[in-house]
This record gives C-alpha cells, sequence and structure tokens, in this order.
C-alpha cells in the first residue's frame, strides 16, 4: 500500500477538541466542543472563549 500526500483532511480541529468558555450570563466555566457551545448550567448560548 503507498499513501500520496499527507494525512487526510480534518477541517476544523478545534471543533473536535474541548475547548474551555465561561458563560457571561451565569459566571460557569466549562468545557465544550462544536461552533456553538451552551453552558451546561443556564442553558444560555452567551458565552466566550476562555484561555
Amino acid at each position: 500500500m503507498c499513501a500520496v500526500g499527507g494525512p487526510p483532511d480534518m477541517g476544523d480541529t478545534e471543533s473536535f477538541f474541548p475547548t474551555e468558555y465561561k458563560c457571561k450570563d451565569c459566571d460557569h466555566k466549562f468545557k465544550g466542543t462544536g461552533v456553538d457551545p451552551r453552558c451546561p448550567t443556564c442553558q444560555s448560548q452567551n458565552v466566550k472563549r476562555g484561555k
């Protein structure tokens, strides 16, 4: 078997790995994935990405 080029293109890998977020409504800090994370405490989508 031979391979040409590199590994398969996974696209935006940030959506696969957990990222720290902070809810702007209830200040809960959590890890989430995907493009529209939701606070697990209050279900708000008003979140910001942490460091």
